[in-house]
């Protein structure tokens, strides 16, 4: 799958923002004070752990925000997996620029490719079966499009992106409109053409109430892996189904094998790990680049 990368306006103003909270109202105050105004130099980010890149053209922008002057050459694209050592990117320009946008840069290209890196890591487990590994919108405020974006690097998909694109019937809608089958009812009579509509279960029972309906999608809420079993064969292909609930990469494995189509799972956006990603001066290390 082609990675498409993201239109600059989806992600420059994060960067501005995250910029104008590093830097305050007077700026870097140490590299001015340190660094001559006419100093250029070379750094390279390093990856310090194993994992995938994502986030390059995001870093890129916070350090020609401070200074055009700036360049960065990728070494390993978005989308590549790295080892301890990999040189990522050479980024070349005024020193001061390269210092002053360091922390803003690695803060996203750290936390996206740690993202990336975990989806990676379920897109692993479920390696030879049909099951696609999709997010949710367990996401960090104001950072949806970005981390999305960092799980399809990951080789995941993405779920919907916001409430206004499809439908989720979950257990609290069910409660509150009495019944499955009126949720559902509900639901269709409102939704337009190309909405789709998907209802979660936690039971077989629930989802045999579904299926009589009809719906589009089927979220098997912390089901057992026999019951994720029994699930899709009573779907039969009617719906596509759809596994949630505290999976792992340990888990995964055994959760694709029922014949999902889909393993969602929010950890990948809210609390994977950020990947240890270094920025080093090129001058102390050239050989090592």
């Amino acid at each position: 799958m082609t990675l498409t990368p993201l239109l600059p306006f989806m992600y420059e103003p994060l960067v501005r923002t995250a910029l104008l909270e590093d830097l305050g109202r007077a700026g870097d105050i140490t590299a001015d004070a340190i660094v001559p105004a006419d100093r250029q130099a070379s750094l390279v980010l390093r990856a310090r752990q194993p994992g995938v890149v994502a986030g390059l053209d995001i870093a890129r922008c916070a350090f020609q925000l401070v200074n055009p002057a700036v360049q960065l050459t990728a070494e390993r694209p978005d989308g590549s997996a790295v080892v301890p050592g990999d040189v990522i990117a050479v980024i070349e320009g005024p020193a001061r620029g390269l210092l002053t946008g360091e922390r803003t840069a690695l803060n996203f290209l750290s936390h996206l490719s740690g993202v990336a890196t975990a989806t990676a890591s379920l897109v692993s487990a479920a390696q030879g079966t049909k099951a696609s590994i999709v997010c949710t919108r367990k996401t960090t405020p104001g950072l949806r499009t970005l981390e999305k974006y960092a799980v399809r690097a990951g080789g995941g998909s993405n779920h919907r992106f916001g409430l206004d694109d499809a439908m989720l019937i979950k257990d609290n809608h069910i409660a509150l409109a009495g019944d499955v089958r009126t949720a559902i009812e509900r639901a269709r009579a409102h939704a337009g053409h190309l909405v789709k509509i998907e209802v979660e279960v936690d039971t077989l029972s629930q989802l045999e109430q579904a299926l009589a309906i009809g719906v589009d999608a089927v979220l098997l809420d912390n089901m057992t892996v026999e019951q994720l079993r029994q699930a899709v064969a009573m779907t039969g292909g009617q719906a596509i189904t759809e596994a949630s609930g505290r999976i792992t990469a340990e888990t995964a494995r055994a959760i694709a094998a029922t014949g999902v189509d889909l393993i969602s799972a929010g950890w990948l956006t809210h609390s994977s790990a950020a990947l240890d990603i270094g920025l080093d001066y090129l001058g102390l290390n050239r050989q090592a680049a």
